[in-house]
């Protein structure tokens, strides 16, 4: 398996972020925009928390709070699992499993790569396998 920041180098160079002080209702109209279920939150240039779908439902939908008059600093998680980028993308999987978390920041000290989700590293997973797949049968109809 490939290092994590390999993997990253294949998407668009963009990493979506909050600010702690943006509105939960513009969080979800980041995420809805962006297609994904989680986004950096990141103050002064440094990654301060992560906030996703699952925050919204379970702190916001089901608390009965307002997502226009709620900011994103009092929902997000703030205890962020990272990687640094030379991770491989099996141990990734492994870390997600074991945290039962779906995005995973790529961080290199205060140096914030972009965040990987589960489905990136599935995809990369299958696709390896798919590879040594057709090796293995290119081996043997040789």
């Amino acid at each position: 398996m490939r290092p994590i920041l390999e993997l990253l180098k294949q998407r668009a160079p963009v990493t979506w972020n909050l600010q702690p002080d943006d509105s939960v209702f513009d969080a979800l109209k980041a995420l809805a925009d962006h297609n994904v279920g989680a986004l950096m939150v990141m103050d002064e240039g440094k990654l301060v928390g992560v906030i996703s779908e699952r925050d919204y439902t379970r702190k916001i939908a089901l608390a009965g709070k307002s997502s226009k008059e709620t900011r994103v600093r009092e929902i997000m998680s703030t205890t962020v699992v990272t990687v640094a980028p030379e991770v491989r993308t099996r141990d990734c999987l492994s870390l997600m499993s074991q945290k039962k978390i779906r995005h995973l920041p790529v961080v290199d000290g205060v140096k914030v790569f972009g965040m990987i989700s589960i489905r990136d590293i599935m995809n990369d997973i299958i696709a390896d396998h798919e590879r040594t797949i057709s090796q293995l049968e290119h081996y043997i109809s040789s």
